[in-house]
């Protein structure tokens, strides 16, 4: 479980292709340790599993399966990309975002990307339609591993602002019209649909 607060940027040092999976190599900050092997990390906001750790290098291995690689933007990250990293929650953990999975839900486009005032940012982001009726106005929503809140929702897309603070320690200086982000809406509206089926 995560909050969709990130913790740094890493950089993606090696990507290697093995067969049909793909190992990321990532340079990360020192402070981002302790980590240890076998623990999971959101890398945009997707839950992967540390298999490697050069502490002295500070570099960390992690492998993408097939199915995490058809259903996330992950395939589309080169070496020197820049990528949104967070350790699991831990239960002394403060819950600064929401409860998130990892899970991703499917992959958006932003459409648009437009000023509010002198430093904040207005973004769009075109989804796959069956996600619309998890997503409600002043809910919440991962983007790419942040944990953000929805200012105008439609049938396939959702806008969200941007504080300066997000955009200065997030991978979205990078961000322009036509990039592929992650989504992952709030569980607890697929729990409630689930329910509800059950029980009509």
């Amino acid at each position: 479980m995560f909050t969709g607060i990130v913790e740094v940027v890493g950089i993606i040092k090696q990507k290697k292709v093995q067969s049909d999976t793909v190992d990321f190599f990532i340079s990360v900050p020192a402070f981002f340790y302790p980590l240890s092997i076998g623990e999971s990390i959101s890398m945009n906001g997707v839950c992967l599993t540390v298999t490697h750790l050069d502490i002295d290098g500070q570099t960390i291995q992690v492998t993408a399966v097939p199915e995490t690689l058809r259903l996330t933007n992950l395939g589309f990250l080169k070496e020197q990309s820049l990528v949104n990293l967070e350790r699991s929650l831990t239960l002394q953990s403060r819950l600064g975002g929401h409860i998130a999975q990892g899970h991703v839900d499917g992959v958006g486009e932003i459409i648009q990307l437009e000023a509010d005032g002198a430093r904040a940012l207005n973004m769009t982001v075109r989804i796959p339609k069956i996600l619309s009726k998890y997503i409600i106005q002043k809910g919440y929503i991962a983007v790419d591993g942040m944990s953000l809140t929805i200012t105008d929702v439609g049938d396939d897309y959702f806008s969200v602002t941007l504080i300066p603070h997000t955009q200065e320690v997030t991978v979205l200086s990078r961000y322009q019209c036509g990039s592929k982000v992650n989504v992952e809406v709030d569980m607890v509206g697929k729990y409630i649909e689930k329910l509800v089926g059950a029980t009509s």
